[in-house]
């Protein structure tokens, strides 16, 4: 269960230093990037403990994918970007991916 905790900060993390990325502008704004760094550290610190116990493929498509979705959140709401039909099916797949994963695979504990 410690594991998914992780994931999900290790998740916010990367959240929040993709969203630092964009408002870097190409990483000429001091503030956000720094951001951008620690972001990404916290993020893949904790991933490493996510991998104590959950098989690195299964860990990084649910890190990723929550990411993109995430991500593409804050992208509308905050950036205002838009998605068009295709990519938002593309992500519908991404979380279904994540939810076979979730209930059927043997390789993630439960």
């Amino acid at each position: 269960m410690a594991a998914y905790v992780y994931l999900v900060i290790a998740v916010a993390f990367e959240t929040i230093g993709t969203s630092a990325l964009q408002a870097s502008q190409q990483f000429t704004r001091f503030w956000p990037s720094v951001l951008v760094v620690v972001g990404y550290a916290l993020a893949f610190y904790f991933l490493a403990l996510v991998l104590r116990s959950i098989p690195v493929g299964v860990a990084y498509a649910l890190w990723s994918g929550l990411g993109i979705l995430f991500i593409a959140l804050i992208g509308l709401v905050v950036f205002g970007q838009k998605l068009d039909l295709a990519a938002l099916l593309g992500m519908g797949l991404i979380v279904a991916g994540i939810a076979v994963i979730q209930l059927f695979s043997g390789t993630v504990t439960h």
